[in-house]
């Protein structure tokens, strides 16, 4: 009697570079739903799958135009287009927080299965918060691609691709970590102009955001406690190294510190804000 073949499972580094390269909004969108729920399923494995690639260019559509961010439209809110300038700007954001996540999947191999269940979260969270975006964006007759973008998120995913400590440190907690720090006000504002429907999608962005931003605390300290790093000194000479001019005040000291920011870390990052980064 012949022996049974067991079933070869998919890798799932290899669905999440599949989400990664997709380059049609709507379709990274229904992808990555599938593969995060495959993935808890239990359809997907975390190991295997083809070898790790850089990705200098993920996949994006044609539009929008990516210039530097000196080039951006500065966006009025009192007017009905400068709000979607700011809401198109959001989604570029999310559109590449899905892009991140996803290649965080893809390219750190060996790490603990927890590492893959949160990043495929956020990947399908991100989608979320994107399609919410573009949806407000169509009710005030524009879309994603109709406004000019910048590349930062990226280019430090680039920057950041050969190490995961330092993929977690600078990504999650000082980029993405800027966005708990401005969306208040953000929300303040488009309160003051009436306009409560995106002020509705921002809650719903800043909760969800809190928990990514706490996620990258997580695997950040994980990786410095396996490499015996004091977490504090070594995030402090990360932003030394990479971020020297680009930590800015103010702060949204209750939303970082329940993302798992201390208290000697937050007194840092006002040292570096205030231009003086000195170690206490």
């Amino acid at each position: 009697m012949k022996g049974t073949v067991e079933p070869v499972i998919p890798s799932l580094h290899d669905q999440a570079l599949a989400c990664l390269m997709c380059d049609d909004p709507d379709a990274k969108l229904v992808l990555t739903g599938e593969v995060a729920q495959a993935w808890r399923a239990g359809r997907l494995v975390a190991g295997g799958g083809g070898p790790v690639h850089p990705v200098p260019v993920p996949g994006r559509p044609l539009r929008p135009v990516l210039v530097p961010p000196a080039r951006v439209p500065r966006r009025q809110l009192g007017t009905a287009r400068g709000r979607a300038a700011l809401i198109h700007a959001l989604a570029h954001i999310e559109f590449n927080a899905i892009n991140l996540a996803w290649d965080a999947v893809y390219r750190f191999r060996g790490m603990p299965a927890g590492f893959y269940d949160d990043w495929v979260r956020v990947a399908d969270e991100e989608a979320l918060h994107f399609r919410l975006l573009r949806e407000r964006l169509r009710q005030l007759d524009h879309d994603y691609g109709d406004f000019d973008a910048h590349n930062g998120l990226w280019e430090m995913a680039c920057k950041t691709a050969h190490d995961v400590l330092v993929r977690m440190a600078l990504v999650p907690r000082v980029l993405e970590a800027r966005g708990l720090d401005v969306t208040p006000g953000m929300m303040k504002k488009l309160r003051h102009c009436g306009d409560q429907a995106t002020v509705d999608i921002l809650e719903i962005i800043l909760r969800d955001e809190i928990g990514h931003v706490a996620i990258g605390t997580t695997w950040y300290r994980y990786c410095c406690e396996q490499r015996g790093l004091d977490p504090e000194d070594t995030f402090d000479a990360l932003i030394d190294e990479y971020m020297q001019g680009h930590i800015r005040e103010p702060f949204h000291e209750q939303a970082r510190k329940a993302a798992g920011f201390s208290d000697a870390e937050m007194d840092r990052l006002k040292r570096h804000a205030r231009g003086n980064g000195e170690k206490p």
